[in-house]
C-alpha cells in the first residue's frame, strides 16, 4: 500500500492483479486498485475530477480524467472516508500509475488539488 497527504487528504492505494481479466499471451494485464480517501480537514469537502497518468514499462503512456470517480462525486465531512476500486489495464506485465483529485472545500468553495502517490502494478510473476 501507498499514501500520500496533501492539502489534509490522506490517499491510499493498494493494487491486485487480475488473472482473470488478463491474457498474458495477447500482451493484455489487467489491474484493480482501491482507493481510500480520508478527509483530515475542519471542513467538508467534494471530489469533483480525477485525472491519471498510466505509464507500461515499454514507455506508453496515458492520461484519463473525467468527472468524479466509479460514476459518483463522493462529499466527505470532516474525519470521514470514502473508498472505491477501479482498474486499469496494461500492455506490459509491469506499469504505474499516479494522479490528482481536484477537491472542493465546501464551506468557501474554493477548489484545490490533491495528488494521488505513484504506484506500481507487477504481475506476482515478475516479482522473483
Amino acid at each position: 500500500m501507498v499514501k500520500k497527504v496533501t492539502e489534509g487528504i490522506t490517499i491510499s492505494v493498494e493494487t491486485f492483479y487480475q488473472p482473470d481479466y488478463s491474457n498474458p499471451i495477447g500482451s493484455e494485464f489487467m489491474f484493480a486498485y482501491r482507493i481510500t480517501i480520508e478527509n483530515n480537514n475542519t471542513f467538508p469537502i467534494k471530489l469533483l475530477r480525477r485525472h491519471w497518468y498510466i505509464i507500461d514499462s515499454n514507455g506508453s503512456h496515458r492520461e484519463v480524467e473525467g468527472e468524479g470517480v466509479v460514476g459518483v462525486q463522493p462529499l466527505l465531512a470532516p474525519s470521514e472516508s470514502y473508498q472505491y476500486v477501479s482498474g486499469s489495464n496494461l500492455r506490459t506485465e509491469i506499469g504505474k500509475m499516479y494522479g490528482t483529485y481536484q477537491m472542493e472545500n465546501q464551506l468557501n468553495k474554493k477548489i484545490f488539488e490533491v495528488k494521488i502517490p505513484e504506484f506500481q502494478m507487477v504481475v506476482p510473476f515478475k516479482m522473483n
